[in-house]
């Protein structure tokens, strides 16, 4: 077994469920085209509500990619990352033919930031509606935030390292961390991502106490982060996840190394704190370039967190130059989530999706619906921008005050 130091943690699968796409060439299609899919929420029982614009995944069918067993046990937050999984297992080739005769060197992590909030609000409709005999078995364990991880490990049989990250947006990022930490100690590949289904009317309901929740009427103004229109952000469901692997042992199987997990690190700052988030945010961004041994001026590309809120935008940009210097204005900076919304914990890792894509292709997607932007920022907006990338950073901050940052290197595998 090679040392800790040696263990390089490197992606070699990815899959997507996004409102912009059911699969990762799909998502990574309208990505890269800068495609908008923010539209009028369409979701029973959220006509009433003050919430009008958010990121629905649609054309996705569950029994499609997943067994009826597994579905009665579900919410729709643990439908999207089965069914991501699965989709990233395939992309990596990873069958059970190559973790059958050591499932314990397979582990799995997600991050949540709500559980299953449509499953918990049909069975207590059943509750108050019809009796406490109409409630099903499954209620016990279908919201919990644990339930994307328990069930992907036992549907894939994965008896290694298994954990979640109970946490605000940021957490997408830490479970990636997380992962890589696992690989270190001497687990052989994880399993690890974010889905989030917050769409139903008790988690909209939930949502309405932020006061950083976009209330615009109009999908294309609705989230338009570091321009003075900036009015909020709008949530969406969805997420993606990777298969990452100790390196030695993907190349020994014959992956494919699409990229590496080169840095990371996370701070605290306090709910709502936004101009508190410049300094935490900038400390987690030097924190994870020290780890990558990373110097500013490698940054090629960074996928920012850009929350849509002015204060929370400015502390951004300001970060940004705190922790890369001149580089900060030079360096492109991308937010193709304006045009899907932010999933929560699966926000940040449909950035880093995106990033690995990115540095494979060759080019910057652009950040839809933003065209006035009024910061000191090379923010890519209207098309895609060609470029040679081989390092990029992905930021995430949550509501609650978690701030993280992480830096991907180009895999060898990768195509030039």
């Amino acid at each position: 077994m090679s040392s800790p130091k040696e263990r390089r943690s490197v992606v070699t699968g990815i899959g997507v469920i996004a409102p912009n796409g059911v699969s990762t060439e799909t998502f990574w299609k309208a990505t890269v085209e800068g495609i908008s899919v923010l539209d009028h929420v369409t979701r029973d029982g959220c006509e009433h509500l003050p919430l009008k614009v958010a990121g629905e995944v649609r054309g996705f069918d569950p029994g499609d990619l997943i067994e009826e067993r597994y579905l009665v046990q579900t919410d729709r937050f643990t439908h999207f990352a089965m069914a991501a999984a699965n989709l990233a297992l395939d992309d990596a080739r990873m069958g059970r033919a190559d973790y059958n005769d050591s499932p314990f060197a397979v582990g799995v992590v997600t991050a949540a930031g709500s559980g299953g909030g449509e499953f918990g609000q049909r069975e207590l409709q059943r509750l108050w509606g019809q009796g406490s005999r109409y409630v099903g078995p499954y209620q016990s364990i279908a919201w919990f935030y644990a339930a994307s991880t328990g069930q992907i490990s036992i549907r894939g049989g994965f008896k290694g390292p298994c954990g979640v990250v109970a946490s605000d947006e940021a957490g997408g990022l830490d479970a990636l961390a997380h992962a890589a930490r696992t690989i270190r100690r001497g687990t052989d590949a994880v399993v690890v991502g974010a889905a989030e289904a917050p769409l139903a009317p008790y988690s909209v309901v939930c949502q309405l106490g932020y006061d950083d929740l976009s209330r615009l009427d109009d999908p294309a103004r609705a989230y338009r982060p570091f321009t003075s229109g900036a009015c909020g952000f709008v949530p969406a469901e969805g997420g993606a996840m990777l298969i990452v692997e100790e390196e030695a042992a993907a190349v020994d199987r014959g992956a494919t190394v699409r990229a590496v997990l080169a840095g990371h690190a996370a701070t605290f700052t306090g709910a709502s704190l936004w101009e508190e988030s410049r300094e935490g945010l900038a400390h987690a961004i030097r924190g994870a370039l020290q780890d990558a041994r990373c110097a500013p001026e490698e940054i090629d590309v960074v996928f920012a967190d850009a929350l849509g809120v002015p204060a929370a935008d400015r502390a951004e940009a300001l970060a940004l130059a705190d922790a890369l210097g001149r580089h900060a204005a030079q360096v492109p900076v991308t937010a193709p989530k304006t045009g899907t919304g932010r999933a929560y914990c699966g926000a940040p890792v449909l950035d880093a999706a995106a990033a690995v894509l990115a540095m494979e292709h060759g080019v910057v997607p652009p950040t839809p619906n933003v065209v006035d932007v009024c910061h000191d920022l090379d923010v890519v907006t209207g098309r895609a921008r060609p470029g040679e990338l081989r390092t990029a950073l992905v930021l995430s901050r949550g509501l609650m005050g978690s701030n993280a940052a992480m830096v991907l290197r180009q895999g060898s595998g990768s195509p030039s």
